[in-house]
């Protein structure tokens, strides 16, 4: 207890100094970007990056003008792996263009903007340096935060009832219920669960399910094997004697909260001034009702753990930084015609109406938004038995070919998809929705362009044009 209390006096004077060093020198913005499964964070980074450094297609991003220069620099964390921008740069932008390899562990890149203060006084003190770091985390962390606040029983419970019905399910369920937890620990069979359980989360976030936790069970680096990541949901028996099942992997469990989340979440977590949450929103409506609202529950838990005050656990972890803005994106915007993308916006912001009810956010401002952080598509339009169709045209991912696709009609009222989705309806009622792969498309930039993108400056102005005044 006298450790936790030296470490947070340490941590809070740490805090107070850099906070005073930032406002008096050269300021920091700390942008945490995060998404869940196939999002897209290392193209919306690389891209981010590229257009800030060449904003000659940032004609949204209002504070563009007073930027003088842009320029990378070496990170401030010395123990965190640099996100590999110009290796991500070339897959996008080479003559044989690819998606880079996706997000696997934290990483981190500093630019820093030679900004010219606005206002009266601007030509008086001329121009600062901002620093913009940006730290790149998978997403199946994010939604480890949901675990902060339950016990191993409450996870269990909740867990078993979710994913009862799921065909992805199927092999460990027939293995969970056959266990008798009560009985004393095997370590082969506690290994064997752990390993069933992991495998249906990674056929479920291959089948497009959100809500795939424990993140590290997907992702174990350097954990993979050890006793932290080898637990699973299990009915509760009736007793639960010292040595049994039960109570190792209970014990487990908390030590996966207390020594894998909350590290991460109190060293790196807690210094984000802004946060930047990716979703598939196309892909979830064209994998059907149930997943998308797995998604909602999801981004509501997510939404529920930024929130400060009561939320005991979270506060502790912060340590009186928070999180002030926070932009939930719904990505491949391109993979629609642009006369839909306010009804995929309608629809984000009502996957996140009662999220953002529930967190309460004592002051944070969030933002829904549709974007494409690289375009990989044309538009078109064509006549199709008597009827014009919106199109878009791109290369497919798996064949190379060209192909122009339809992803049908978005429904004006976003409850048309919310209602269903809620009642658990196994498909869409008279509603065909589409999806393709594309590739990144070859492109040829002129001097002063970055990629091309859909809405990514307005994201930027909305992270960033008030911290750079």
């Amino acid at each position: 207890m006298l450790g936790r209390i030296t470490d947070g006096i340490s941590r809070s004077a740490e805090t107070a100094i850099s906070g005073v060093s930032e406002a008096l020198f050269e300021p920091v913005i700390r942008l945490g970007v995060t998404g869940l499964s196939r999002a897209g964070k290392t193209v919306f980074i690389t891209s981010l990056v590229a257009n800030l450094l060449d904003r000659g297609r940032m004609p949204q991003f209002g504070a563009a003008p007073r930027v003088e220069a842009a320029f990378l620099q070496p990170q401030p964390d010395d123990t965190l792996p640099r996100f590999e921008y110009e290796t991500h740069l070339g897959a996008i932008t080479g003559a044989a263009p690819h998606w880079p390899a996706s997000t696997r562990a934290i990483s981190e890149l500093r630019l820093s903007l030679r900004v010219r203060p606005s206002g009266f006084l601007g030509g008086l003190r001329g121009p600062r340096t901002i620093h913009l770091d940006i730290i790149d985390y998978p997403g199946e962390w994010l939604l480890d935060l949901s675990l902060m606040g339950k016990t191993y029983t409450e996870w269990s419970e909740a867990t078993l009832e979710r994913i009862a019905h799921r065909t992805q399910a199927e092999a460990f369920m027939a293995q969970a219920r056959a266990e008798d937890a009560s009985l004393k620990l095997d370590e082969p069979r506690a290994q064997t669960l752990a390993a069933s359980f992991t495998a249906y989360l990674q056929e479920a976030r291959a089948a497009g399910w959100s809500d795939c936790t424990p993140g590290r069970f997907l992702l174990p680096g350097d954990l993979a094997g050890s006793p932290v990541l080898t637990f699973a949901p299990l009915p509760k028996p009736l007793e639960a004697p010292r040595g049994s099942l039960w109570r190792e992997m209970d014990r487990r469990f908390e030590a996966y909260k207390s020594r894998v989340v909350k590290p991460f979440f109190r060293d790196h977590f807690a210094r984000i001034d802004r946060q930047v949450v990716l979703m598939d929103v196309l892909g979830a409506i064209h994998a059907g009702p149930m997943a998308l609202e797995d998604m909602r529950r999801t981004m509501a838990e997510i939404l529920g753990a930024f929130r400060p005050g009561n939320n005991g656990f979270l506060t502790s972890l912060l340590l009186g930084k928070r999180v002030d803005k926070i932009l939930f994106a719904a990505t491949k915007a391109d993979h629609l015609h642009h006369s839909q993308h306010p009804r995929l916006t309608a629809i984000t912001e009502a996957l996140l109406r009662e999220a953002r009810d529930r967190a309460a956010f004592a002051g944070a401002e969030t933002r829904a938004m549709s974007l494409a952080s690289l375009r990989a598509t044309i538009e078109e339009t064509r006549e199709h038995n008597g009827a014009t169709l919106d199109l878009v045209r791109g290369t497919l991912l798996d064949t190379g070919k060209q192909a122009a696709m339809y992803a049908g009609q978005l429904p004006e009222d976003p409850n048309h998809l919310l209602s269903p989705a809620r009642k658990g309806e196994a498909a869409w009622l008279n509603a065909d929705y589409s999806i393709m792969s594309f590739a990144p498309a070859r492109l040829t930039l002129r001097p002063g362009d970055g990629p091309p993108h859909i809405r990514l400056d307005r994201a930027a102005d909305f992270l960033l044009s008030d911290r750079l005044g």
